[in-house]
C-alpha cells in the first residue's frame, strides 16, 4: 500500500549533539567575540519565533535562503552581546553557516541506519525538509545520503512546511499518490498536520519517548 516514506530531517533523523549556543560561542570567539552559551541558546529561541516567514513564492528561493540565516545569526549575536561590536560580522557569519555543514556537529539517532536500511528494502525513500543545499553535506557526511531517492528542501521548492506546496513537490517528485505515501516527523504542525492535510499517511514521531523503529511497526498494521 505505501510506496514512498518520507522523512524530515531535524529532530527525525538528525540532531545536536551539543547545543547551537556552544556552536556560535565557538566560531564567534575565533572572531573576537565571547558569548555566553546560555544566553546564545536563549536568543535563539527567541530570534526564531521573531523571524518573518520565509515567502512561499512555489519556486526556488533566492540565494538557498542563506539571506535568511545571515538575518537570523545577526539578531542571535546583537541579543547575546548587546554591548560587544563584532569586528568583521560578514566573516562570522559566514564561518557560521559553513560550520553546520562540518563533521561532527550533527549526528543520526542512533536506530536511523538500521531503520533506513531496513525500509529501503520494500519502499521508496526520500526526504522533506525544512532546511537549504546543506542538509546534502550533512546527510553525505553521516553516510546515508545515499539511502534517499530525493530530497525535497523548502528553499529549492519555494515553500515552508506545512505549505501543501512542499507535500505535492515530493509527491509530484516520486510520482506517487497521497494514499500511497508516509511522511515521518515530530513537529505537530509542520509533520503531522502539514502531511495530513496534503492527504499522506503520518506517523507521528514522538522523542524522546518514541523512535523510528516505530515506522516499522505503524507500516506492518495498514
Amino acid at each position: 500500500m505505501i510506496e514512498a516514506v518520507f522523512f524530515d530531517a531535524v529532530g527525525t533523523l538528525i540532531y545536536l549533539p551539543k547545543s547551537v549556543g556552544h556552536h556560535y560561542r565557538l566560531v564567534a570567539e575565533r572572531h573576537g567575540l565571547r558569548l555566553d552559551e546560555d544566553v546564545v541558546d536563549a536568543a535563539f529561541r527567541a530570534v526564531w519565533k521573531q523571524m518573518p516567514a520565509r515567502p512561499a513564492i512555489k519556486n526556488p528561493r533566492p540565494d538557498d535562503d542563506k539571506g535568511w540565516w545571515r538575518e537570523l545569526v545577526r539578531r542571535v549575536l546583537g541579543q547575546s552581546a548587546p554591548h560587544r561590536t563584532l569586528p568583521d560580522f560578514d566573516a562570522c557569519f559566514e564561518e557560521i553557516y559553513t560550520h553546520f555543514t562540518e563533521p561532527g556537529v550533527w549526528q543520526l539517532y542512533p536506530e536511523a541506519v538500521g531503520v533506513l536500511a531496513e525500509l529501503g528494502q520494500r519502499h521508496r525513500l526520500g526526504i522533506i525538509s525544512n532546511f537549504d543545499n546543506r542538509l546534502r553535506r550533512i546527510l553525505d557526511q553521516l553516510g546515508v545520503l545515499g539511502r534517499f531517492e530525493k530530497l525535497i528542501l523548502s528553499s529549492e521548492a519555494g515553500a515552508d512546511k506545512p505549505d501543501p506546496h512542499i507535500f505535492q513537490c515530493a509527491l509530484d517528485a516520486f510520482n506517487v499518490n497521497a494514499a500511497h505515501a508516509l511522511h515521518v516527523g515530530d513537529d505537530p504542525a509542520h509533520d503531522w498536520e502539514g502531511a495530513a492535510a496534503a492527504g499522506m499517511h503520518v506517523y507521528q514521531l514522538q522523542r524522546p519517548a518514541g523512535s523510528l523503529i516505530g515506522v516499522m511497526e505503524y507500516l506492518e498494521r495498514l
